[in-house]
């Protein structure tokens, strides 16, 4: 896998544009994640990991991450779209003062997901745990981050 580029370049080449800040449709996508992770525990806590889920567990996690990534973005005045977006929510994560292992992992599960997603492919329940446990660890932050700006406006 080739190596993240900076988020300033991909408000260089287009792929991020910077907009008003969109606190309503950050609060939304907020609330969706928080969402989504109560489903996520509860099909954890019902029918737990297993190898013929492992794939759902994983998607599950790629999209309360990125639900929250998005919404921190579009609270700081940013936007991505088209080829290179997810790419770029994932680079942001560096503006965020996330660990360079966590920033890797992140991309590590967007180029999973998409080959799940578009190529087929089947990942196991070792690799679906990784991933919860990754959730755990960093949900919060992301999630604190979004909080502490909604309380100084």
């Amino acid at each position: 896998m080739r190596p993240i580029k900076s988020f300033e370049s991909f408000i260089e080449d287009g792929t991020v544009r910077r907009i008003r800040p969109d606190k309503n449709r950050a609060s939304f996508l907020r609330k969706e994640a928080e969402k989504r992770k109560i489903f996520l525990g509860e099909l954890q806590e019902k029918i737990g990991v297993r190898e013929d889920n492992a794939n759902y567990i994983i998607e599950n996690c790629y999209d309360i991450l990125f639900e929250m990534l998005r919404a921190k973005m579009l609270e700081s005045g940013y936007s991505a779209s088209g080829l290179g977006a997810h790419e770029a929510e994932v680079s942001f994560m560096k503006n965020l003062l996330f660990a360079d292992e966590d920033v890797l992992f992140m991309n590590d599960l967007r180029y999973f997901r998409n080959s799940i997603l578009y190529y087929g492919k089947i990942l196991d329940k070792e690799y679906a745990n990784k991933v919860l446990d990754f959730l755990s660890k960093i949900y919060h932050i992301i999630k604190s981050s979004i909080n502490q700006n909604a309380t100084k406006t």
